[in-house]
């Protein structure tokens, strides 16, 4: 189905309930693609898809914690059997828990490692079969400029976005040109991420280096951009950070 210029795509968001899957999810509404809303807090998928729709979206909403793999694979299974396929897969739920190594938050690290690699596998699992079967589809997943650069305290974190890059980077190797694989790397975007810092050392310089931030809807229309792209046209990566951000 097109709408005006844009083909109309199925897109399940994850994270959409805050941030970065907020801003995408509204951006990709606003272009003409059904979007479907996924996260954990069902109030707030309500409110965002209630947004949407209001401005003349269209929007679903799906309860989903991506590190359950059988939750995963029973939304994606949900949202086919409704819409008849699903087109594209924004790969964005995530945790920024930084904090000094000496701190020994192994908790966090593998709280992090669970959410932001873990839960990027689970949605390759649980969508792949559908692309393949389709013969087309989009993995579009956010990862970091700490995928390009560490900085104290946040080695875990930048551990897990360069492992999600090496993630996309396989798939987009080994799968067909049919299904296409964009990265979308932010730099420092307004969210909730940093108030879930709870070690006083990264939570101050987390501060100071969130001072200058961009609207999450930044980063939704780079998505929106990628996913728009005709067919052969396949947007690998793409970084987005405040004009300010140094480095």
């Amino acid at each position: 189905m097109t709408t005006g210029t844009t083909v109309r795509k199925t897109v399940l968001v994850t994270g959409a309930s805050s941030g970065i899957g907020e801003g995408t999810a509204r951006e990709l509404a606003a272009a003409g693609h059904h979007v479907v809303l996924t996260a954990r807090r069902a109030d707030r998928l309500a409110e965002v898809a209630g947004g949407i729709t209001r401005a003349g979206g269209s929007a679903s909403t799906a309860v989903l914690d991506v590190t359950d793999p059988a939750a995963f694979r029973a939304v994606v299974d949900g949202v086919v059997a409704e819409h008849g396929r699903l087109d594209v897969l924004v790969a964005n739920s995530g945790v920024m828990l930084l904090s000094p190594f000496t701190s020994l938050l192994t908790q966090q690290w593998d709280r992090t490692v669970d959410v932001n690699v873990k839960g990027v596998l689970h949605g390759i699992a649980a969508v792949l079969p559908h692309f393949l079967r389709q013969g087309s589809g989009h993995f579009v997943t956010t990862a970091s400029v700490g995928a390009h650069q560490v900085s104290p305290t946040a080695g875990v974190y930048c551990a897990t976005k360069y492992a999600v890059w090496a993630l996309m980077e396989g798939l987009r190797l080994e799968l067909p040109p049919s299904v296409r694989v964009t990265t979308i790397t932010p730099g420092v975007v307004e969210s909730e991420l940093a108030t879930h810092i709870t070690d006083a050392t990264a939570a101050a310089a987390m501060a100071e280096y969130r001072r200058e931030a961009i609207a999450p809807a930044a980063i939704g229309r780079a998505i929106a951009y990628a996913v728009g792209e005709p067919a052969d046209v396949d947007v690998n990566e793409v970084v987005v950070r405040p004009a300010a951000q140094r480095p």
